[in-house]
């Protein structure tokens, strides 16, 4: 089912209606608001367990050993080692001189790879799935920013685009206004363009994101078949994925029974969910869904958390991403407009 966007409910009171209406649900975002999203990106614990691989320095651990803060281990000195790092103690101990080893600290690359396919740009509550999107992607982009890491996307619309890795604020700035603009959903539906496949993409993202790299996989996966177990597998390899499955309420549980008129932007189509038959099959086509993106995920040992347009966004990421932190009366007022 390619719902895209309720338009209205038949035999519902005027104030249902605008309730329920898809008018009240935010289906833009803004630069600006975007770029707000910097304060609350402050509480979000970004600190991962795996190692970093880049090559340049920068504020994660790597697996490389050499002249950092925290200290490894001792071995028995080589010719060539830094005599400043000589371990005294341990060369007293043993008799023999040592030398100490320290991890070395290297930065770690971000790519984001954000799809807004065509049912992506659909809402029941507060926002289309595609401004939540956006949002999770530019808060984490300020959250990483924050570390000096470099970002680097891909994004899948009615093409796709490439972001070159660029460091910190310049590569969130750099992610915002691609994200405003590929977002937009009145360009995103036009004409009778081709959307790119989300296999495509990660076969891309297979050749661009570096060993160590950190990507985040923001989607509703609706179009993950066995062809995208391949090139999980072959990215999970090299690099520490996250997926977000974005949904939204009625892709969780079917409306209240009644008629429902939906479309692709193209087509428009009767959902009739008044028969006990009608819930059923709607209630089993979502489940099979989020349980078929859970396997994949399970089967590729890749973290995944689903986020709706209707949870706080700051606190479902805190939740998720690390360790929360209390929440001020101010963010709470934030992300009431912003998802």
């Amino acid at each position: 089912m390619n719902v895209i966007r309720r338009w209205f409910q038949r035999n519902n009171t005027q104030a249902e209606e605008k309730a329920l209406s898809p008018v009240n649900a935010a289906t833009h975002t803004s630069v600006e608001e975007l770029i707000q999203l910097q304060q609350l990106a402050r509480k979000i614990d970004m600190t991962r367990r795996s190692y970093a691989k880049a090559s340049s320095t920068g504020a994660h651990r790597s697996r490389f050993r050499g002249r950092g803060m925290d200290y490894q281990e001792s071995r028995i000195y080589q010719a060539g080692d830094d005599i400043r790092n000589m371990d005294w103690r341990v060369t007293a101990r043993a008799g023999k001189p040592h030398t100490k080893l320290y991890q070395e600290e290297r930065e770690r690359p971000v790519v984001f790879l954000v799809d807004f396919n065509p049912s992506m740009f659909f809402g029941s509550t507060h926002s289309l799935k595609s401004v939540l999107a956006a949002k999770v992607a530019a808060l984490l982009a300020w959250a990483v920013a924050s570390k000096g890491d470099r970002i680097g996307a891909l994004i899948i619309n009615q093409t796709h685009h490439e972001l070159p890795p660029k460091m910190g604020k310049r590569g969130a700035l750099q992610l915002i206004r691609e994200l405003v603009a590929h977002s937009d959903p009145k360009k995103a539906l036009a004409g009778e363009k081709h959307h790119e496949n989300l296999n495509d993409e990660l076969q891309r993202l297979r050749k661009i994101a570096r060993p160590g790299s950190l990507v985040f996989l923001i989607s509703d996966f609706y179009s993950i078949n066995e062809e995208t177990a391949h090139h999980l597998r072959s990215l999970s390899r090299h690099c520490d994925i996250q997926a977000i499955q974005i949904v939204d309420p009625l892709e969780i549980s079917p409306p209240p029974p009644d008629q429902y008129y939906v479309t692709d932007g193209k087509k428009v189509a009767l959902l009739d969910t008044r028969s006990k038959t009608g819930q059923t099959q709607y209630q089993r086509f979502f489940d099979q869904h989020h349980q078929r993106v859970k396997a994949l995920m399970n089967q590729q040992k890749i973290a995944l958390f689903q986020i709706s347009t209707s949870d706080d966004l700051l606190l479902k990421i805190q939740q998720n991403m690390g360790q929360s932190k209390q929440r001020s009366a101010h963010s709470k007022n934030i992300n009431k407009g912003v998802v």
